[in-house]
């Protein structure tokens, strides 16, 4: 071990004894069963103690912020009243499991949440049994927890509970009203907390966020409420006709008393709204709720960023603010570095499409301020449209406008695209409609890992006749790109990163439907990279300036490939390299190679190099990527290799 390993881990242990000293009931709590007899008192102490924790992480790092703040009483009242993980407890999206890493025996990795090696931002059974599925995509929790219901039914272990928390946000999407209309026909018991903070990431959109409002406005104490509705489900029936009258009664009050008759209507009970930050109002309705036949839904109303004032006030920034340091002036955000992201690129060229097209609309799914369109929201809107987090249905709704002559825009992360999979096949590819789909965060999204990297939709989206897909590999190619996709009559993909976007000293060659770019002569062989990877195929050149003559090629396409250039490169003298920040499955290097096996091409001197057929963890996006032999010293590396020229001399 090296001295400044030493040091670290000496540092390491120095600053876990200062926060053990700070955080003296969470530092005790090797599982959450203590906290079943804490005093609502001391669980208040446990809250404050995790507020803490959470405000010392964003001094280091960027990480979800307000919506771990919102929950904080809920989820200390959820393992007071349950025994999980004998009970089940599955967080809807996720990344506000932070608060329940705290009280289930992580406290003390806490710190290395988000980096390589250390704790997921969100649920992960490989850290714990409290953690039952990796969730980071929205809407999948009530679906999987009528699973393990019925999964114990048949099973006959009927003694287990399970409870989904789930985010008015995230309520709307389809898949939960699908395991809505399933839960209420199985009756089994089972227990759905609406955790209602009146946001997703921005503010929620659409009718069943307007239908929460109301239920929050009710006038009625929802002790009275729920008193109510026990007492008339022991009212007696007498005979058909009365059995009819009294029936029709009962729902009658009901439907007076309490705001959920649509839940009713599924048979789920519906219960609240209640404040979910008294932990001891939450407690009792968890009580009551746990003993109940049949599914419930408990309505909790939050607030997000609840305990720290400017998150309360502005949830939208401080979702996943970047690092900051609190002070008595307020919140100062830490200085960050780098040109500006693909993202920024992204939303000037749609901006100015709409502004120049008035057939341009775009449409996001509860992502404004992640893809970052609140000047589109602002300047146009009566062509922005924000559907919530309801990905299939945005797909069709595009492909609906895309009907009437309309040219919509699908602004959208590559690994929430997946989410509307048949709706990309079956309404926009199969009827050859001209929607295109601006897929950001494609490629590694760091520390958010595995749910979150965009990373396959090269392999699903190049599938579908019709598609055409290119990728832009510094920032001016990026509104040429989105220009020509508005001049098709067909859909089209155009992917970018998570990542700052190189600006090149050239003006780009014009934009030529399935044409690659070169931008740099050699001729001991060739990198053709296609969408980001460009900048590291450039550096990678640079490093091994000297010692051999690479070519680079801005693939530009992956559908329609450039088989003229394949021909050219693969036939020709030297290796040959592609590169992609895609899975290596289905990925450009293999359309590469499916082209040159088309053209009867002798690829033994082709090389792919994609990220692995594997689940790649979180960390830092630069570190992951030279783990994958896709830094520039990794591709060099590879370039001598292939070369036949030893490594061992690299640095």
């Amino acid at each position: 071990m090296s001295k400044k390993q030493t040091e670290n881990e000496t540092t390491d242990r120095q600053t876990q004894v200062t926060s053990a000293a700070r955080h003296p009931l969470l530092a005790t709590l090797g599982d959450s069963r203590p906290l079943r007899d804490y005093s609502h008192e001391k669980l208040d102490e446990v809250a404050a103690e995790i507020r803490d924790v959470l405000c010392n992480l964003l001094a280091t790092r960027t990480a979800h912020f307000a919506s771990n703040l919102g929950v904080v009483e809920l989820c200390l009242a959820l393992h007071a009243e349950y025994d999980f993980p004998r009970d089940r407890l599955i967080w809807d999206t996720g990344h506000q499991i932070y608060p329940h890493k705290l009280i289930t025996g992580r406290y003390h990795d806490f710190a290395s949440i988000r980096t390589a090696g250390g704790l997921m931002g969100y649920p992960n059974p490989a850290e714990s049994d409290y953690d039952l599925f990796m969730t980071g995509h929205a809407g999948s929790s009530v679906s999987t927890a009528v699973g393990l219901r019925s999964g114990d039914y048949v099973q006959n272990e009927r003694d287990r509970k399970t409870v989904a928390v789930i985010g008015d946000g995230a309520f709307p999407s389809g898949i939960v009203f699908e395991a809505l209309n399933n839960a209420g026909e199985l009756g089994d018991d089972l227990t759905i907390v609406l955790n209602d903070n009146k946001m997703s990431i921005c503010p929620r959109t659409g009718a069943m966020a307007k239908y929460l409002d109301r239920l929050r406005g009710n006038p009625f104490y929802t002790g009275l409420k729920s008193e109510v509705v026990r007492l008339l489900d022991h009212v007696p029936m007498f005979g058909d006709p009365a059995e009819r009258l009294l029936a029709q009664m009962k729902e009658g009050v009901k439907a007076g008393l309490l705001g959920g008759m649509l839940f009713e209507e599924l048979d789920i009970r519906y219960i609240g709204p209640i404040d979910g930050h008294d932990i001891q109002l939450l407690r009792k309705y968890l009580q009551l709720v746990r003993n109940m036949s049949g599914p419930v839904l408990l309505h909790v109303v939050t607030e997000k960023g609840h305990g720290y004032k400017p998150a309360a006030e502005d949830p939208v920034f401080f979702h996943t603010p970047p690092a900051f340091k609190d002070t008595d002036e307020g919140p100062v955000t830490l200085p960050s570095s780098g040109l500006p992201p693909y993202t920024n690129h992204a939303r000037d060229a749609i901006l100015r499409a709409m502004q120049n097209d008035h057939r341009v609309t775009v449409i996001t799914a509860a992502m404004c301020q992640g893809n970052k369109l609140e000047p589109v929201r602002e300047q146009v809107p009566d062509r922005f449209f924000d559907v919530g987090i309801c990905e299939s249905h945005a797909v069709a709704f595009a492909a609906g406008q895309a009907k009437t002559g309309l040219r919509p825009i699908v602004d959208i992360y590559s690994t929430f695209l997946q989410r509307s999979y048949d709706q990309v096949f079956q309404e926009v590819a199969l009827q050859d409609l001209p929607v295109i789909f601006m897929m950001d965060r494609a490629g590694l999204t760091g520390p958010d890992g595995p749910t979150h990297h965009g990373v396959y939709d090269i392999g699903y989206m190049r599938l579908f006749p019709n598609m055409v897909l290119m990728a832009p590999g510094y920032a001016a190619e990026l509104e040429l790109m989105l220009q020509k996709a508005l001049e098709i009559d067909h859909p089209s993909g155009i992917r970018y990163p998570k990542a700052s976007a190189p600006q090149l000293d050239r003006i780009p060659d014009e934009i030529v439907i399935g044409k690659s770019e070169v931008l740099r002569e050699g001729t001991d062989g060739t990198i053709v990279a296609y969408g980001a990877m460009l900048e590291h195929a450039l550096a990678a050149a640079d490093l091994l300036s000297g010692e051999l003559s690479v070519r680079v090629i801005n693939a530009r396409f992956v559908k329609p490939i450039d088989e003229a250039m394949i021909a050219d490169v693969v036939g020709g003298d030297g290796f040959v390299i592609t590169l992609e920040e895609g899975t290596t499955v289905g990925g450009f290097g293999s359309a590469f190679l499916e082209s040159a096996a088309r053209q009867r091409l002798d690829t033994r001197g082709v090389r792919t190099l994609a990220l692995p057929d594997q689940f790649v963890g979180h960390g830092d996006r630069s570190q992951l990527l030279d783990e994958s032999q896709l830094s520039p010293r990794g591709i060099a590396d590879v370039c001598r290799e292939e070369a036949g020229i030893s490594t061992s001399v690299s640095t």
